[in-house]
């Protein structure tokens, strides 16, 4: 599969308890088909005490989504839209937005 979305970039929640939110990609699991979203998903994780973290408790923290419940934010409109691939003349790959046409990745361009 292509890759339609990529680390840093913007996206919006488009499924599921958190719809509607965005957030910056923090990670990509590609094999899995997830990825992580700053402040999406938020899980509580309980952690023991251990020397490193004597007082132990409940930490928050982001847990993997599923790739096809974000969409892009293009950055240009602002709007959440579809990617589609084009090539420039030199022969590089861009991701281009769906709705306004523009350039996604200004530094390949």
């Amino acid at each position: 599969m292509s890759v339609r979305l990529k680390r840093n970039d913007r996206v919006r929640v488009i499924s599921g308890k958190d719809k509607g939110k965005e957030g910056k990609i923090l990670r990509r699991i590609p094999e899995r088909g997830l990825i992580v979203v700053e402040g999406i998903n938020m899980v509580s994780r309980h952690l023991k005490p251990t020397q490193k973290n004597p007082q132990g408790g409940i930490n928050k923290q982001e847990a993997p989504i599923y790739e096809c419940k974000a969409m892009l934010v293009c950055p240009q409109c602002g709007a959440a839209t579809r990617v589609a691939a084009s090539f420039l003349e030199n022969g590089k790959k861009v991701r281009v937005c769906k709705k306004c046409g523009e350039i996604i990745d200004k530094d390949k361009a």
